[in-house]
């Protein structure tokens, strides 16, 4: 994991990567889990028997669920030693250009595409670029917006 000793530091990072997150592990049970949370049980995501005869041969992760792990990866991409708090501003940009069948492993990217100096910190536009190991197609991109405060 990259640190940054300074928020400021980032200022000059823009254009460039400024972290890799771990792996994370896709299991079935994760699936399931964000099936209840979210209402969205559609057999391609939680019937492995009719999913193994669809057209990805498994059951595939939600793209929100594949989303909703950005703070994780974020958690374990970078860090910015005197940041106290981030907070989600929002989203620009989302693609789910590849699946993200059952079992997968996925870790982000991260690029730096903005930092807009904020009273008390920093608001960062990071491209987020999931990949699945063993794949050149990335599972997700996303652009991210969050406020980071000193």
């Amino acid at each position: 994991m990259k640190h940054f000793a300074r928020l400021q530091d980032l200022q000059q990072q823009v254009g460039q990567e400024i972290g890799i997150s771990d792996w994370v592990e896709i299991e079935q049970s994760r699936i399931d889990l964000f099936a209840q949370a979210t209402g969205d049980h559609q057999w391609i995501h939680v019937d492995p028997v009719r999913a193994a005869a669809g057209p990805f041969g498994a059951p595939i992760a939600h793209g929100f669920l594949t989303l909703s792990l950005l703070p994780v990866m974020f958690e374990r991409g970078f860090a910015v030693d005197d940041v106290r708090m981030a907070v989600n501003y929002g989203l620009n940009k989302v693609r789910f250009p590849a699946p993200v069948p059952v079992g997968s492993r996925l870790r982000g990217h991260f690029t730096l595409l903005e930092y807009l100096p904020l009273d008390g910190g920093a608001q960062l536009t990071v491209e987020v670029t999931m990949e699945r190991e063993g794949t050149a197609k990335p599972v997700c991109v996303a652009q991210s917006v969050s406020r980071r405060y000193t």
